[in-house]
């Protein structure tokens, strides 16, 4: 059963950053029901990530990157901006999501032209460094 979690995880952030994209095209299109549907399903998606991660960590450990040279630069780079930058995106989509569930529109869209940038980042670059870590430098 563990051994599958980091693909629910990779299968979890691409679904986190599909409603982020869908619910960013739909406030821009004035679509607010639907922007509000997208973006709880981000939030739900990503605390389910969250969730199996630590799960997954705290029974199987470190998974340690097989990549040289370069790769593994590159690797580095990309899951070291990927964690500083998720510490910030989960208070950062907390913060977000009360104010608009608290009504307060005039301070949620400009928490949430910071929050979404970083959060579907961190989405996208998880799925990356799943890639890497086991299917591409296996």
């Amino acid at each position: 059963m563990i051994k599958i979690l980091p693909s629910v995880n990779a299968i979890l952030n691409m679904l986190s950053f599909s409603f982020l994209l869908l619910g960013f095209l739909s406030i821009r299109r004035r679509q607010i029901e639907r922007h509000r549907k997208f973006m709880l399903l981000a939030f739900v998606s990503s605390a389910l990530f969250l969730v199996s991660y630590l799960v997954y960590h705290y029974n199987a450990g470190v998974t340690r990157f097989q990549g040289q040279g370069m790769w593994k630069l590159v690797y580095f780079a990309i899951l070291t901006s990927h964690t500083f930058l998720a510490l910030f995106s989960l208070p950062m989509a907390v913060i977000t999501l009360m104010l608009a569930l608290l009504k307060k529109f005039d301070k949620h869209p400009k928490f949430a032209r910071l929050t979404l940038p970083v959060w579907m980042y961190v989405s996208a670059s998880g799925v990356l460094i799943y890639l890497m870590l086991y299917h591409i430098f296996k």
